[in-house]
């Protein structure tokens, strides 16, 4: 995952996003998920990987 991340990183900030804006879809993201956890989704989230 972190390769992915650090991946997704730079391809954001070559398209122009600044640290702010990254932070802000994390953010999101991070919501995203836990409002799925919390509704109780039966779908299992995947485990991360060193």
């Amino acid at each position: 995952m972190k390769i992915l991340a650090k991946s997704i990183y730079r391809d954001l900030e070559a398209q122009g996003f600044d640290e702010k804006q990254i932070v802000a879809l994390a953010t999101e993201l991070i919501s995203e998920v836990t409002n799925k956890i919390s509704r109780g989704s039966s779908e299992k989230l995947p485990q991360q990987v060193a």
